[in-house]
């Protein structure tokens, strides 16, 4: 069954540079084009796709924005961001939104495919580097202003265990490597950890885990 793609960015040339490439997979197909983020809106209704490639900066409606309201009006729907500008000034933003990972508008053609394909089975995209912008954003923030989201006390003591390791940007492979168990195991531990929390992906705990202060800024792994 093929990944359905909506690409959105207000330059044509970029779109039909995705086009091209996602199109000679035989396990992608791209559904629709739209230059801004009030097209992505409609368009997401009418075609369904399951992936959409996010430009944050658009005339009409930006891509934060756009992505806040595809997650609200479907939280099955996974939003890659696309940028060519430093993610300090946006990551927490398109996070907080919804966003399931970033891509440079320069990523190489197999990376771009491989993150299409990543987000849409359900992982996120997020790579050390920006989970370190992340820790550096909450660590601003006094641990007074802080509050624990009374679900973690659902977590059990593995769980929770797991869920710092996850907070850190570690992988499933990486968390089974410091736990010294299989990564089916971790796998169930991980799926157990977001229906508890009540978040739809790894990003979302990601973000619920620096501010609520789970984790601690020098806790990440290193870039």
């Amino acid at each position: 069954m093929s990944v359905r793609v909506l690409l959105v960015d207000d330059q044509a040339l970029i779109r039909a540079g995705f086009r091209m490439i996602l199109e000679a997979e035989e396990d992608i197909e791209v559904v629709g084009e739209c230059a801004d983020g009030t097209q992505a809106l409609d368009s997401a209704r009418r075609l369904e796709p399951d992936v959409v490639l996010m430009d944050i900066r658009m005339p009409e409606m930006d891509g934060i924005e756009a992505t806040r309201r595809l997650v609200e009006n479907d939280g099955e729907i996974k939003v890659l961001m696309l940028t060519t500008f430093d993610l300090d000034e946006y990551v927490y933003d398109a996070l907080r939104a919804g966003a399931s990972g970033f891509l440079l508008k320069d990523v190489p053609a197999d990376q771009l495919v491989e993150g299409i394909r990543i987000v849409a089975g359900g992982d996120a995209l997020l790579a050390p580097s920006v989970t370190s912008r992340l820790i550096r954003e909450f660590s601003r923030t006094p641990p007074s202003q802080r509050e624990l989201p009374p679900t973690l006390e659902d977590l059990t003591p593995r769980e929770l265990e797991v869920f710092r390791l996850l907070a850190r940007g570690m992988s499933n492979a990486e968390i089974a490597a410091e736990l010294v168990v299989s990564e089916t195991t971790v796998k169930t531990h991980v799926a157990r950890v977001l229906m508890k929390l009540g978040v739809r992906d790894r990003v979302q705990a990601v973000v619920l885990a620096y501010e609520s202060g789970v984790v601690a800024p020098g806790e990440t792994v290193s870039e």
